[in-house]
This record gives structure tokens, sequence and C-alpha cells, in this order.
């Protein structure tokens, strides 16, 4: 009787709902620049403080190794506790040690912040996941996946132009402080930001969550779905990781394109990764054939990268096939985030999208050892080939899980 009332005022649900998408992309947008904030300033902060690039980036690797480590457990204290204020929370404590490591003039407390940084991380995907779960109906969720996805690759985008130019203006601690105060607007927007009602899933619909599960914690993640899930992000971001950090290279190394053709290339891979994803976003809107949109992509992934393993292409042509292969990844990554929502429960999006997502790090920590150890020993092609092998094993686990899923 009481949903009686709110009939005359259908749209201020929606609304609330807007309000709470664009704040959360907002945190996203902000969390990848964070990510980013030592890149485009490494060298300029390496001779301030005497160091080689090995012990610089021990900050990277204290940031990632502190995220892969928390994230899960977070997970769990964000389906436990209130998702907004902690991802208010996290994005507090990545602002306060990003500006302490700009005012304090010690390297030790510079690697020690981007560490105190990684537990800030570790919560925006739990959270940002959990509240877009929890609150956007099914039907659009979808598309608000894909735009949280696009804000991050604004935030990675939006990172090496301003830092640069904040360095020219007011130096490397000036544009920490800055970066610093880009997450408390950011904070100080997602608290003033109210949370729609929960959604009522309609009985009729079969696409939606999943019944609550008997098994809850651990006993959740270690199910052979999520783990599944988790793999599939592992794979996916290695493919990612490959192809975003090493195309240049290996480009040059195997078939000695020049530098400024390769750069246009990765260009292009980049910019229409970031159109796959708003197209990806839009088609979860007209099938619930999430599996069959990704492995779509990922197959078109694995042909181009064979290709061009094996053939030297025109300079436009290649441009064109890497362009091909940005669109084809981002394509799957809205579809890839319903995939997971449709084996999680809502009451434990947190745990379950902070676990999953834990395949980022992994790949992140284990991807540069693997490529870079190949294109030292001369074989730059096989890492095309390997990172072909990588898309279309991930159909294998999409496969698995959405097939798990139909059956329970």
């Amino acid at each position: 009787m009481t949903q009686v009332a709110e009939l005359p005022l259908p749209s201020t649900p929606r609304r609330a709902e807007t309000r709470l998408v664009y704040s959360v992309c907002f945190a996203h947008f902000v969390s990848h620049y964070y990510i980013l904030l030592l890149a485009p300033l490494f060298i300029f902060i390496r001779e301030d403080y005497g160091v080689t690039y090995t012990q610089l980036g021990l900050a990277l690797t204290a940031f990632n190794v502190v995220s892969a480590m928390g994230q899960t457990p977070v997970g769990f204290l964000v389906d436990r506790f209130n998702a907004r204020y902690m991802l208010v929370a996290g994005l507090l404590v990545g602002a306060a040690a990003f500006a302490i490591a700009g005012l304090v003039d010690s390297y030790w407390v510079f690697i020690a912040m981007f560490a105190l940084a990684g537990l800030g991380n570790t919560v925006y995907h739990p959270a940002d996941y959990a509240l877009l779960g929890r609150h956007v109906p099914f039907e659009r969720a979808g598309r608000v996946f894909s735009y949280h996805t696009f804000a991050g690759m604004l935030g990675n985008a939006a990172a090496p132009a301003t830092l640069v130019y904040l360095y020219a203006v007011i130096g490397w601690r000036g544009a920490f402080l800055c970066a610093a105060a880009l997450g408390v607007v950011a904070a100080i927007v997602v608290f003033l930001t109210d949370e729609p009602p929960v959604p009522v899933k309609p009985t009729t619909k079969k696409t939606d969550e999943p019944a609550e599960p008997t098994a809850d914690g651990w006993k959740l993640l270690l199910s052979a779905p999520i783990l599944a899930n988790l793999l599939f992000f592992v794979l996916l971001s290695m493919s990612g990781s490959g192809l975003y950090n090493y195309l240049v290279a290996m480009l040059g190394a195997l078939h000695g394109t020049p530098a400024t053709v390769a750069n246009t290339a990765l260009t292009g891979l980049l910019a229409m990764s970031a159109i796959g994803v708003l197209v990806g976003g839009q088609l979860t809107g007209f099938t619930a054939r999430f599996g069959l949109i990704t492995a779509f992509g990922l197959i078109c992934t694995a042909t181009v990268c064979v290709l061009v393993g094996l053939i030297d292409f025109p300079a436009m042509a290649l441009i064109a096939l890497m362009s091909t292969v940005g669109f084809c990844t981002g394509l799957t990554m809205p579809s890839r985030d319903m995939i997971v929502r449709a084996v999680t429960p809502r009451s434990a999006y947190g745990r379950v999208f902070g676990f999953v997502t834990t395949g980022f790090h992994i790949a992140g920590i284990v991807s540069p050892i693997i490529f870079g150890q190949m294109l030292d020993r001369g074989h730059p092609r096989e890492i095309f080939f390997f990172i072909a092998f990588c898309a279309l094993l991930s159909i294998a686990t999409v496969t698995y899980s959405t097939t798990r899923k139909r059956a329970s």
C-alpha cells in the first residue's frame, strides 16, 4: 500500500538514480586519474629524489600489491556497511596519501603514501559496482556499466596532459596537491548524493539477479561461476595490458614499424576502445546474450592479433586493424560486467566485484614479467599469439559461467 503513494512522482527515483550514476562515474574518473598519477611525472620525481627507476617503481609495486590484497576484504565491508560512505572514505584516503606525498620531502614517505593510496584504491570497484548494481534496474544496468567504464577511460586520458601542464606551472608537488584536491571534490559530491530506492525486480523476468544463494562469504567467492569470472578478468586484462603497454615495442621489434605509425595505431586502439564501450553498453539494452557479445569481440581481437603477428601490414591497414581491436575489446566490457552481475546476488555485489576485479591487479603484476621477458628474448611475434590465446581462453570462461547460470 505504501508504494501507491509514490506513483504520482515516478520521475523522482529516476532523477536520483541519474545523480548517483554521475557521482559514481566521477569517482571512477578520479580513481583512474590516480592510477596514472606517477607515470607522466616519473622522470621529474626520480631526478628530484636522486633514485633509480627501479627504486621509484617500488611506489607502483606497493600500490598494486596493497590493492590486490585488500580489494576482496574491502568488498566484504562494502556489503556490510554503507557502500557510498565507503567510497567517500576511499576517495579521502587516496587524496590524503597524495597530498602527503607532495608535501613531505622523503622518498620512503613517498613509497608509503603510494601504499596508502593503494588501500584507498581497494574501495572503488566494490563500492562502485555495489551502488550501481543495487540501484540501477536490470534493463539499464549494461548502459550504466558502460558509462562507468568510459569515465575511467577519461580519467586515464586526462591524466598525462593535465599533470604535465601542472608540473610546468607549479611543479610535481603542486600537481600532486591538485590531484588530491580533485579527490576531495569527488568525495564531497558522492557524500552529498542521495541514494535512490532499490528497484524491485519483476518476478516474470528470468534475466535479472539470481535468488539469494545459500552459500555466503568465501563459499560464494570460491564457487565455480565466480572463479571462472575471476579467471576471465585476469585473461582479459592480460590481453589488454599487452596491447596497451607493449604494442609500440612489439611492432617495432617484429616489423620495424616506425614509432609514429605504431603510436598512431595505439591511439586508434585506445580511442576506439572507448567508443566500443559505449556501443557495447547500448547493446546490453537490446539483448541479454552477453556471452555472445563477449565471444564475438574476443574472437575478432584474437583474429586480428594473429594476423598482425604474421603479416607486416601497410600503415593505414595496420591502424585500421588495431582500431578494430580496440573497438572489439571495448565492446566486451559492459557485457563482461553484466555476466558477473548475472551470477551475483544483490547482497553480495561488493565482495564479488571486489574479488573478480582483483584480476586487474593480478594481470598488472604478472603481465610485465611475461611480456618483458618475451621481448628481451626476441619473441615479439609470440606476444601477439599469446594475447590471442588469452582472448580465446577467455571465451571458455565466459561460456562456462553463463552455462552454469542457466543451469542453476
